[in-house]
């Protein structure tokens, strides 16, 4: 794979989970040095124009992560095209991608199993549960995972974009 200059993060409704990894990606690449890659998001039932959960701007806010000024938007096939890397926050969104863009499989992976040595996200499960309409601790558990992940992430991308190549 070519080094990533754009990175899409996808789950449901692109209201919480999706909104979280955007968010955090976007500073920890930034504080990294490497905020010339593109970061986005949707979902693969949002509605275009909503903006994240209460809980959502709650749990982001305490982290010092501003995205008030968020709008939902709804996968469609062109942001699959383009992107370089999509980070899935469930395996049924995998599903969901590769079978409108079976060309985009193998730039598809589910958030806690890319850049992964071992098969340990395999013990942890693999998909980051939809904190949608659950209470504010939820969204803080489901915070964690993802800025977890995308902490390391984030590592493996600011590397890729020094390095000729990288793999998922």
């Amino acid at each position: 794979m070519s080094k990533i200059k754009s990175v899409l993060f996808v789950c449901t409704g692109n209201s919480c989970r999706s909104i979280m990894a955007e968010g955090f990606l976007k500073r920890t690449l930034k504080e990294l040095g490497k905020d010339n890659i593109m970061v986005s998001s949707a979902g693969v039932s949002a509605i275009d124009g909503f903006g994240p959960t209460r809980e959502t701007l709650e749990v982001m806010k305490r982290e010092g992560v501003d995205v008030s000024d968020f709008k939902s938007r709804s996968l469609n096939d062109a942001m699959i095209i383009s992107a370089d890397l999509i980070l899935v926050m469930a395996a049924h969104h995998m599903s969901d991608i590769i079978a409108r863009v079976p060309k985009a499989a193998s730039k598809t992976h589910i958030l806690k199993q890319y850049g992964q040595r071992d098969n340990s996200y395999i013990r942890l499960g693999m998909d980051i549960s939809d904190p949608i309409g659950k209470p504010v601790k939820v969204y803080e558990y489901t915070l964690g995972e993802i800025k977890r992940e995308v902490d390391r992430i984030a590592r493996v991308i600011a590397r890729s974009d020094s390095d000729e190549t990288i793999s998922g």
